[in-house]
């Protein structure tokens, strides 16, 4: 007998109990868009008293859960409990789509679970146009990236050199620097252009602007900070154009990671905690080891946590395990992290130098990695795993 909410059934597939465990945890916030009438920010998702974000729709409990959330995989599969957004659409939006609100709603359900299930086509995979690539645009309907400002773009670019020009230009040129298919692909002067205009973007009066997300929240400062160049270059690799590059780089930024962009890299650092608590849920013994070594996450995952896993080659690994964080959250990069440490737990615990294999992470194996921290998420207690998704997005 396996109770789940407030029934009981006979026989269920203890798969479909790990499955449905997932689609419970996993938490997307809602990206925040800007009233232009009124200039003011719209409120992100309410926290219950628990701390945790309060459900967009009625769960089988009738208590308050994480924003969208599907309680039971099999009610979401069949749609029999009216679910609310995954990700929420205004009306001028589903027009221009052809689709209804409702329909829409569907439709990025159904993208997300065959993300994980299936994952996204490569680059050989071509939509009708013969320009944009599959990845290309799951990547621009997940960060909400529904139209570009040309002018926008080039009266940024106009402006030429940023005032953080010379630390752009120094970081640029090590960037994916073993990668031979990103450095085919783009070049540096359109990433140094790239992050040159997302400054000029937020700077005002001299400095960086405040930019509060919502209501009566702190205010965000966005400018250049070490590891944004690393962030930057999926983009400029997978978009078709620079400027689509920019705008999805600027929605992913704001919306997905503002607090690992901060001045004091706040959110990286309590990433690097959380990985930490993660492990050692995970896997006491390594943990252990580890620290009766002195080594923390701060030695040997600070690059990783930084980068959203995109520090360790090859570059087409890092584009499916970012399909996966687009898709979820790029909280679930912390587990991604100790997924790899996992991988290679064998070696770390029978080394009386770990450090050595730490300094280089293996090369990484996407689909092992998204597995496996699928796995660990569906394990996590609530209070680790709401911090986890509230690292990310909230100061």
């Amino acid at each position: 007998m396996v109770s789940q909410g407030n029934r009981t059934s006979k026989n269920v597939d203890p798969s479909h109990i790990a499955w449905t465990k997932f689609f419970d945890k996993h938490t997307l916030i809602v990206p925040i868009h800007r009233n232009t009438e009124s200039g003011s920010s719209t409120k992100p998702p309410p926290v219950s008293q628990s701390g945790r974000f309060s459900s967009l729709g009625p769960g089988p409990n009738n208590k308050p859960r994480r924003s969208r959330s599907a309680r039971d995989l099999s009610d979401e599969l069949n749609d029999t409990r009216g679910q609310k957004a995954i990700r929420s659409v205004d009306s001028k939006y589903a027009k221009q789509t052809g689709l209804t609100e409702a329909e829409w709603e569907e439709t990025m359900k159904r993208l997300r679970r065959l993300i994980l299930l299936e994952g996204v086509p490569g680059d050989d995979f071509r939509l009708p146009n013969n320009r944009s690539t599959a990845r290309s645009t799951i990547w621009k309907l997940l960060l909400d990236c529904r139209d570009v400002d040309a002018a926008l773009y080039l009266s940024l670019v106009a402006k030429g050199p940023s005032p953080l020009h010379d630390k752009i230009r120094n970081d640029t040129s090590r960037t994916l620097a073993t990668d031979k298919l990103f450095k085919n692909r783009v070049d540096e002067a359109a990433l140094i252009r790239m992050l040159d205009a997302f400054v000029w973007r937020y700077w005002s009066d001299g400095a960086p602007k405040k930019v509060v997300k919502w209501t009566g929240s702190k205010a965000f400062t966005f400018s250049y900070v070490q590891g944004m160049n690393v962030l930057a270059a999926p983009f400029l690799y997978v978009m078709p154009s620079e400027l689509e590059a920019f705008q999805c780089f600027c929605n992913f930024i704001e919306n997905c990671c503002p607090t690992y962009v901060q001045p004091t890299l706040i959110g990286v650092h309590r990433g690097l905690q959380l990985l930490e608590r993660c492990l050692q849920m995970a896997d006491p013994a390594l943990s252990n080891h580890l620290r009766s070594k002195q080594l923390n996450a701060e030695l040997y995952a600070f690059p990783s946590i930084l980068t959203l896993c995109a520090c360790t080659p090859p570059l087409r690994q890092v584009l499916q395990v970012w399909d996966y964080l687009l898709a979820f959250g790029t909280h679930l990069s912390i587990p991604c992290i100790v997924a790899q440490l996992l991988l290679i737990r064998d070696e770390l615990m029978t080394s009386s130098q770990p450090m050595k294999l730490l300094r280089q992470f293996p090369d990484l194996d996407a689909r092992s990695v998204v597995g496996i921290a699928t796995t660990l998420v569906r394990d996590l207690d609530d209070s680790l795993y709401d911090d986890l998704v509230q690292h990310t997005i909230i100061l």
